[in-house]
This record gives structure tokens, sequence and C-alpha cells, in this order.
């Protein structure tokens, strides 16, 4: 099944980054990305360094769609979340719907509580996608509605 494109409106962007930054702060967190489920990111704050952001966030995708299929193998449904500890860095990923939320951070942070403060950002993400989807559902009919009411007449007028 084909997923129809949503439209993130300035606002709402603004309020997702306004999320990572605090998460970013809170967790004391290297980098906060917000990526969808195809490998697009979405947004992120924090420090990247030279990182090559699109490749990162293609591969936090398809981290979690072999962890996924992981999980069923073994008869889960999904594992909501996804941890790699490193020596010095690690990185925790939580499924938001189509979304996933990656933090990279280092020792000055803990794993609980990187997990504590995603899983509150977490579910203001997921509210806040909620919107846009609606948002852009709505904008689809809007639109939909607009070239419903053309006819073939109107159009073999305009060529005639």
């Amino acid at each position: 099944m084909i997923e129809t494109p949503i439209v993130i409106h300035e606002h709402q962007f603004q309020r997702i980054k306004s999320i990572l930054v605090r998460l970013c702060v809170e967790c004391a967190s290297r980098v906060v990305f917000l990526v969808d489920r195809d490998g697009q990111p979405i947004a992120f704050h924090g420090d990247i360094g030279d990182m090559d952001t699109t490749s990162f966030s293609s591969l936090a995708a398809g981290n979690v769609a072999a962890t996924s299929s992981m999980a069923k193998l073994i008869g889960e449904d999904v594992f909501p979340c996804v941890v790699h500890e490193g020596e010095r860095e690690s990185i925790f990923i939580s499924v938001i719907g189509r979304s996933l939320l990656v933090v990279v951070f280092d020792e000055r942070s803990t794993l609980g509580l990187v997990k504590l403060r995603a899983k509150k950002a977490s579910h203001e993400i997921a509210a806040l996608l909620e919107d846009v989807a609606r948002d852009s559902a709505a904008h689809r009919l809007s639109e939909n509605s607009f070239f419903a009411e053309i006819t073939d007449e109107d159009i073999d007028s305009l060529f005639s």
C-alpha cells in the first residue's frame, strides 16, 4: 500500500524542532533526529559534526526494518525501541508510528535517562504527527473538491 504524502507546515516543523531541542538538552545527547520509516530525515538538532545525516537516517530506518522482521520471526509484533551501545557513543531509536526518534548520546548521559525523556518526547511527537496527517488529509480533500467541479465540457471548451 502506497502511503499518501504528508505536508508539514512551518509552525508544525517549529514545534517538532522545539521538542528535539528540549530532548537534546534534557538527555545531554550529542544529536537527536526525527526520521521517517523510509529513511528520510525530517528534522534534527545537535552536533552532527561531519556526519552524513541522509546516510545515517537511511541506516537507522533499515536497522529498524531488520529488527522488526526479527521480532516477527520470534513471535513479537514489534520492538518499540532499539539500542546500540558503543564504547564512547550509543544510539537509542524509538518507533513512533511511521517515524523514528533517534538519540545519539555519550557517557555524559545514561540509557535510563534517554529512555525516560524520549518516551515523553515520543508521545508529544506522535500527537503532533497525527495533527500533521489530519491536516494533510484535509488539504488533499479540498484539492480534490476543487478539481471535481471541473467537467469534461469545461476542459473541451478551453481547447476548442
